[in-house]
């Protein structure tokens, strides 16, 4: 068991290097982080109910503090929400509390540059996703003015967008779908054979025929076209509602993308791409994020890139069958799915055929920060009222390294007693007592150390209280073994190697007992409490499933390891097992034997 736990011991060393993870994280009150204040906005400027306020706090509680350990807080103040995460930035606490992440399936009805173009340039071609035989992300820079073929010819495509020019309808972004394209080794000759009709007005992707100069023309025009001041030139306006269409020439991305927009499912709406080169026309919501059932990041093994699965639930299946095989039987570009959240679109890939059976992949140019950042949203929901962001602060770590150097301090104080008081009571097996809260000591920072690099584990006060706390229980589980071990060997019938096995026997009921009550009451109290009380229940349920491991790895094996020792074995005055110790309630100490 000494070898088994000392290889434990090494393993999460060894992790621990690998990982240079060689601190644990600390919580806000320890590291500083930030404070935000959210203030609902609801229609008609009544206040909210309790019930929408107590849904937005959980949803935003499990959005930044999804594995429950990271000391993130969320709380009720009023009216308001007030979130305290540690560690990260303003600019990301805000941009995960503060959107509705509600997912919007749409299709397309027309694409147009999302900026007006520059005088006397071609306008950019209708941003079309990239021919997607491949069905991957293309990494090619987004669309912008200066990838339309110029006059003289300098601009030539490469061969992959010859066909459909490859502004993506992502675009370049984050999530082109390979499973919504689910390319077929015949999906690229089919992919190719259609030429874009929503390309500019003035050069028709594609046709060798066009007047306009085309990819490696030579010849050169007395003086550029202008470009069209009506983005709507030569764009399939048929079944666009006539106001969507007046948003759609009005709606410059450069200046505002819209954002945390909350978009009519039942309506035509009108959204940026997620960098704002393009902008759409898309009609009513085909899919709602309510029909999603999971949402996970993941690899696709074949390529290995990052990607988010998304599965759908109820009438999902059959709504997503339904807008993929109508995108499919549409000409470009209105056979685009656009992907909308928070009122952007985050991906438009092409449908190169009917997709059944209810899951989806969105993938492209993806991290697994990105990917799994995009499924937890999706995953948690969205926020059941619009909110505001009334006050925005960064929290000092100053106050808190003063407290974490008073808790050390004592920590330390409480451990020395401890240390203290086993060597003058037990004398030699005091020894054991040390050993076995120093083994307790490295596991616990080795744990704490790992859970903060794998599963954002912070430190904060809460935590260093109850792992202060632990330092009774371990002592306690020792203590209860020893005195035991005394008992056996005032009966006077027993060795002391006898003793121990007879002793550990009963301890341990004992012993496991004890930290049982100990572990269900750390339980109930991390689920039924939150912020710092839950992270105490935390450090207690933690440090108590380190004791077992250290009673029954370290404490009994190294206990019967020293009941072979002379020193031990024939009742040293110094190994707390003497004759003397052991006849204090004793009628007869010569029947306590010795072992020779």
């Amino acid at each position: 068991m000494l070898l088994v736990l000392l290889a434990i011991i090494l393993a999460m060393g060894g992790v621990m290097l690998l990982n240079k993870a060689y601190a644990p994280l600390y919580g806000l009150d320890l590291a500083g982080g930030t404070t935000v204040t959210l203030q609902p906005i609801t229609p008609n400027g009544s206040a909210p109910t309790d019930e929408s306020l107590d849904l937005a706090v959980n949803i935003i509680r499990n959005r930044v503090n999804g594995s429950g350990i990271s000391d993130a807080e969320v709380v009720k103040s009023g009216d308001n929400i007030v979130i305290s995460v540690p560690g990260v930035g303003q600019e990301e606490v805000v941009k995960l509390v503060g959107t509705t992440a509600e997912l919007r399936f749409r299709q397309v009805m027309a694409i147009a540059p999302g900026a007006p173009q520059p005088p006397g340039q071609l306008p950019t071609q209708a941003p079309t996703p990239a021919p997607s035989g491949t069905g991957k992300q293309d990494k090619t820079p987004k669309p912008t003015g200066s990838e339309a073929p110029k006059p003289n010819g300098s601009k030539v495509p490469d061969s992959a967008t010859t066909a459909a020019p490859n502004p993506s309808g992502s675009p370049a972004g984050r999530a082109l779908s390979s499973a919504l394209t689910n390319p077929s080794p015949g999906a690229t000759p089919a992919a190719s054979d259609k030429p874009a009709k929503a390309a500019d007005p003035s050069a028709k992707p594609g046709e060798s025929t066009a007047p306009t100069a085309k990819p490696g023309d030579s010849a050169v025009p007395s003086a550029p076209p202008a470009a069209p001041e009506d983005p709507t030139e030569g764009v399939d306006t048929t079944g666009i509602d006539p106001a969507v269409l007046k948003q759609f020439e009005a709606l410059d991305c450069s200046k505002n993308k819209g954002e945390g927009a909350q978009d009519a499912p039942t309506k035509q709406y009108v959204a940026c791409s997620d960098d704002g080169s393009a902008k759409y026309v898309l009609d009513k919501a085909a899919v709602t994020g309510t029909a999603i059932d999971t949402a996970s990041a993941g690899v696709d093994p074949s390529t290995g890139e990052w990607l988010v699965q998304l599965s759908f639930k109820g009438q999902g299946p059959q709504q997503w069958s339904a807008v993929t095989t109508t995108a499919f039987n549409s000409a470009p570009p209105r056979n685009q799915v656009a992907m909308v959240l928070d009122g952007v679109v985050i991906s438009a890939p092409t449908i190169q055929e009917p997709i059944t059976g209810g899951r989806a992949q969105i993938s492209g140019s993806f991290t697994d920060a990105t990917a799994t950042a995009l499924a937890d949203q999706l995953k948690f929901g969205a926020l059941p009222l619009k909110f505001e962001i009334g006050s925005n602060e960064e929290v000092s770590s100053t106050l808190g390294a003063d407290q974490l150097r008073g808790g050390l301090i004592a920590g330390a104080i409480g451990l020395l007693l401890v240390l203290i008081y086993s060597m003058l009571y037990y004398r030699g097996l005091g020894i054991v007592a040390v050993l076995s809260l120093v083994v307790a000591t490295a596991l616990t920072y080795e744990t704490v150390v790992l859970l903060g690099t794998f599963a954002g584990f912070r430190l904060s006060l809460p935590h260093i209280i109850g792992l202060i706390v632990s330092i009774g229980i371990t002592a306690d589980s020792f203590i209860v073994y020893f005195e035991r071990i005394r008992d056996e060997m005032k009966e006077g019938r027993r060795s002391l190697r006898t003793a121990v096995e007879v002793a550990w026997t009963r301890a341990r009921r004992t012993i496991l007992i004890a930290d049982a009550v100990m572990f269900i009451a750390a339980l109930v109290l991390y689920f039924l409490a939150v912020g710092g009380v839950a992270g105490f229940a935390f450090a207690m349920g933690l440090t108590t499933l380190i004791d077992i491991v250290v009673v029954f790895m370290f404490t009994k094996p190294f206990v019967a390891l020293l009941a072979k020792r002379k020193f031990f074995a024939r009742g040293h005055k110094l190994s707390g097992l003497d004759a003397e110790r052991m006849s204090e309630s004793v009628v007869n100490p010569k029947t306590v034997p010795q072992e020779a």
